[in-house]
């Protein structure tokens, strides 16, 4: 009964040790974990709520980054969103860009533009592929707004933000 209680031992203990070298010499590149710029917060899913519904906790960033919400497609650019729309755009993937002012600084159309290929068009949004400009009352300079990811900046000629688009334009919340 030792022999086979030492036997098995041995053998589980053999087990760990390729796993281990097996795990640490995969070079997949696949991350459980994001990474890219800007600020990251906690995941509060992307649950979907009926109209009149009201999410199941409090937000855990402003503008939020995630949670329940109803399913608002955004139809047109430079208007403000509500959170349900800002939410649906960054589950697809799309990257929000707000700003506080009545019409978008300059500059940060023509980035928009070049980060997602074109100017804002309904259909590329809905399929995750648009930087979408948003006027969002008291917000101050530019609010660049991924899914789980925020920036804030004061200018689009900041490199950070251009960045932050590229790092997660078409990733939404199924992640990297």
């Amino acid at each position: 009964m030792a022999l086979i209680a030492g036997t098995l031992l041995i053998a589980l203990a053999a087990v760990i040790v390729l796993v281990a070298f097996f795990n640490g010499r995969d070079s997949s590149g696949v991350s459980l974990t994001p990474s890219g710029s800007g600020q990251a917060f906690p995941d509060q899913g992307a649950g979907h709520l009926r109209p009149g519904q009201r999410p199941p906790a409090p937000y855990n960033s402003r503008p939020p980054t995630s949670g329940a919400h109803v399913v608002s497609p955004v139809n047109r650019a430079d208007a403000p969103l509500t959170d349900d729309q800002l939410l649906s755009a960054l589950e697809a993937g799309n990257v929000v860009l707000a700003y506080g002012t009545p019409t978008a600084p300059p500059g940060l159309r023509a980035l928009a533009d070049d980060v997602a290929g074109g100017p804002f068009d309904p259909s590329v949004a809905r399929a995750g592929q648009s930087v979408i400009l948003a006027r969002r009352p008291g917000t101050a300079g530019i609010v660049a707004v991924a899914w789980r990811h925020l920036l804030r900046t004061s200018s689009p000629r900041d490199p950070t933000l251009k960045t932050f688009a590229d790092d997660w334009l078409g990733v939404g919340a199924r992640g990297k």
